[in-house]
């Protein structure tokens, strides 16, 4: 059986010639598909469709916000900038963006809910659900209802948690936590909506716990002994070992200490 003849090399030079311009024919179809794709006008942004949380945005103060910074179509449009830029629009806190095709984008935010005032009286930031520091317009918002947080840069989690350990257990007295500070140095500070001046100490969550409830059990009883009730209170101070000293209002000693 006789093998088949070499295929001449003119005609493999041929055969590799019309493979190589088929392809680049192909490529050069792809390449104006895509320039077509790109600028055809039916695949520029026609909208957005906003959704989740937006009671703190209007849809003109969002495009005000977004407009500037979205360029491109539906293809080539950078959704990594699209989700930054709604996210620098006050009360943002968080934004997801999908396309949509063939010519829109989708949106579904997510807003900062405000539990708490953070820094110093004349600061504007405030404190969200998942204690992140946030700013915005506190206007926006009824401040007078809020408590006021403080503390270290980077620990408004921490200060959020204490606060929620701490607020329920002054409830029964019919007392809130109106403000409450971390100092540099570890220690806690709190402040009672009658004015009352509190100092708790160093600790973890669960120490500081164990002070708060000892001084909640025994103040009435405290208290009683001078013919006042716990809203007479006018200072604290818990770290004291074996009990607390306390200063009241309207009685001639300015402290007393109340074994446990």
């Amino acid at each position: 059986m006789s093998s088949a003849a070499p295929v001449p090399p003119d005609v493999r030079l041929m055969n590799i010639a019309a493979t190589a311009l088929f392809a680049g024919a192909l490529a050069l179809v792809a390449a104006a598909g895509g320039w077509w794709l790109l600028r055809h006008p039916v695949f520029a942004v026609a909208g957005i469709t906003v959704q989740g949380d937006v009671s703190h945005n209007s849809m003109a103060t969002l495009r005000a916000n977004v407009a500037p910074r979205l360029a491109g179509n539906f293809f080539t449009v950078n959704l990594l900038a699209t989700r930054e830029a709604f996210e620098a629009a006050p009360w943002v806190r968080h934004a997801v963006v999908r396309r949509e095709f063939p010519n829109r984008l989708r949106v579904e935010l997510q807003e900062h809910r405000a539990v708490a005032l953070w820094g110093s009286e004349n600061e504007t930031r405030m404190v969200n659900s998942f204690g992140e520091v946030f700013e915005a317009n506190v206007g926006d918002v009824e401040a007078d209802e809020l408590p006021r947080l403080a503390g270290p840069d980077g620990q408004s989690g921490d200060v959020l948690a204490m606060y929620r350990t701490l607020k329920p257990l002054f409830e029964p007295l019919d007392l809130g936590v109106e403000q409450l500070t971390l100092t540099a140095r570890g220690s806690w500070h709190l402040e009672l909506d009658t004015g009352a001046a509190i100092e708790l100490g160093r600790g973890t969550a669960q120490e500081v716990a164990a002070r708060v409830q000892r001084f909640v059990q025994t103040l009435t009883q405290a208290t009683s002994r001078y013919g006042r009730t716990p809203e007479a209170l006018v200072s604290a101070d818990l770290r004291h070992v074996d009990g607390y000293a306390l200063r009241l209002r309207g009685v001639g000693t300015t402290a007393e200490a109340i074994k446990k």
